[in-house]
C-alpha cells in the first residue's frame, strides 16, 4: 500500500512557474514507476508525465514538453513536477501515481495509487 499527497499547487498567472511535490508513505518508493496526471472541469483524466524507479528516464505528454520537468528524490519518498511558462489551459486539478512496475506508461487505469490532487489555476 502507498499513499500519495501532492502539495505546491495555486494560483498563478500565465508565463509563471510552480513546482508540484508528491510524498509517498512507505518503504518501497523506489519499486514504483511515478506519474502525473491532471484533470481539468468537465475533461477526462490526462497524462502529463512518468519517470522509472530510478529516475533514469522520462516521458511526457506533447503539450507539455519543454515546460514540464518530473523528477524524483528516492531517499525523501517524493516525486516533482516543475511547471514552468504555464498557460490558462494548463488550469487543472493534478494527480500523481504510483505503478508498481518497472514499465513507464502513459495510461492511467494502469496506475495503482494516486493522490487526492492538487489544484493549479492559471490567470490569464
Amino acid at each position: 500500500q502507498v499513499q500519495l499527497v501532492e502539495s505546491g499547487g495555486g494560483l498563478v498567472q500565465a508565463g509563471g512557474s510552480l513546482r508540484l511535490s508528491c510524498a509517498a508513505s512507505g518503504r518501497t518508493f523506489s519499486s514504483y514507476v511515478m506519474g502525473w496526471f491532471r484533470q481539468a472541469p468537465g475533461k477526462e483524466r490526462e497524462f502529463v508525465a512518468t519517470i522509472t524507479r530510478g529516475g533514469s528516464k522520462t516521458s511526457y505528454a506533447d503539450s507539455m514538453k519543454g515546460r514540464f520537468t518530473i523528477s524524483r528524490d528516492n531517499a525523501k519518498n517524493t516525486v516533482y513536477l516543475q511547471m514552468s511558462n504555464l498557460k490558462p489551459e494548463d488550469t487543472a486539478v493534478y494527480y500523481c501515481a504510483a505503478r508498481g512496475s518497472f514499465v513507464l506508461s502513459t495510461r492511467n487505469f494502469e496506475y495503482d495509487y494516486w493522490g487526492q490532487g492538487t489544484q493549479v489555476t492559471v490567470s490569464s
